[in-house]
C-alpha cells in the first residue's frame, strides 16, 4: 500500500535567506510572505539553519535586556539610541542550527512526527545533497485528512480487504463518514478481525475505525478449545 509522501504536499517555491541577510530584512521577509520561519541557505543551496519568529523575538529580548543594563550607566538619550540593536545582526547570528529537515520521500506520518517532536510549524525539505527543494507545513500535512470518504472506502475495499486480507469484498462492508470507517461483516477466522482494524487505521485520512466484524472460527485459542460461531 503506497503511503502519501512529503513530495505530494510540499511547497516547491520556497522563500529563503542567506546567512548574511540583515536582521531587519529577515523580519520583513516573514511579514511579507506571512510565514513563521524561513530556511537559511548557503551559496550552493544547502540548508545551514532556520530562522523562526521565536529566534527573532529572542534576539530582540536580548537586545532589550542589554539596553536596560546600559541605560543605568549612560545618558538617557544615548540609551534610546542603542535600544534594540538586535536589528543590526544577521540571519546567521540568530538562526537555529543545524536545521531539522525532512526529505521528499518521507511519509506524511514521519514528517508529522518530526514537527511534533521539535515543536515546529514548518520543515525545510532537502535532496540527498542537503539542498533546499521545498518546505512542508503542518497545514500541508493535515490536508491528507481531507481525503474524500469515497476514496477512503475504495482503498479499504481494494487495498485492505482484497489485496492484504485476500477476502471476498462481499464479506466485508466499509461504511465511511467524515473519515470514520465502520467495518461490518463476517470473516472466517477471529485473528482477521483485529488485523483488518489495524490495516484500515493505517490508511491516511482515516480518523477512527469502528470494528463490528464477526467471525466463524476462533483461531486464537488452542485447536481443542476452538468453536464456531
Amino acid at each position: 500500500m503506497r503511503r502519501p509522501t512529503v513530495r505530494q504536499v510540499m511547497t516547491s517555491e520556497v522563500v529563503s535567506v542567506r546567512p548574511g541577510t540583515p536582521f531587519r530584512q529577515v523580519v520583513s521577509t516573514l511579514a511579507e510572505h506571512r510565514i513563521s520561519g524561513v530556511p537559511v541557505v548557503d551559496d550552493d543551496g544547502g540548508v545551514v539553519g532556520v530562522v523562526t519568529e521565536a529566534d527573532l523575538l529572542r534576539k530582540e529580548e536580548e537586545a532589550a535586556v542589554g539596553a536596560g543594563a546600559r541605560r543605568r550607566t549612560i545618558l538617557p538619550g544615548l540609551a534610546r539610541a542603542t535600544r534594540f540593536r538586535g536589528d543590526a545582526g544577521t540571519a546567521g547570528e540568530v538562526m537555529t542550527a543545524p536545521a531539522v529537515t525532512t526529505t521528499p520521500d518521507a511519509t506524511i506520518v514521519e514528517a508529522g512526527r518530526t514537527l511534533s517532536e521539535h515543536g515546529f510549524k514548518r520543515l525545510p525539505v532537502v535532496d540527498p545533497e542537503g539542498r533546499l527543494v521545498g518546505v512542508v507545513s503542518r497545514a500541508d500535512l493535515l490536508r491528507v485528512f481531507l481525503k474524500p470518504d469515497a476514496q477512503i472506502h475504495e482503498e479499504v475495499i481494494h487495498e485492505i480487504v482484497i489485496q492484504s486480507l485476500w477476502l471476498d469484498p462481499a464479506m466485508v462492508e466499509a461504511d465511511v463518514r467524515d473519515g470514520v470507517v465502520t467495518l461490518r461483516g463476517r470473516v472466517s477466522r477471529a485473528s482477521l478481525v483485529p488485523l483488518a482494524e489495524r490495516l484500515t487505521a493505517s490508511i491516511d485520512g482515516v480518523v477512527d475505525v469502528v470494528n463490528r466484524l464477526d467471525y466463524d472460527e476462533d483461531d486464537t485459542v488452542p485447536a481443542h478449545g476452538r468453536h464456531r460461531r
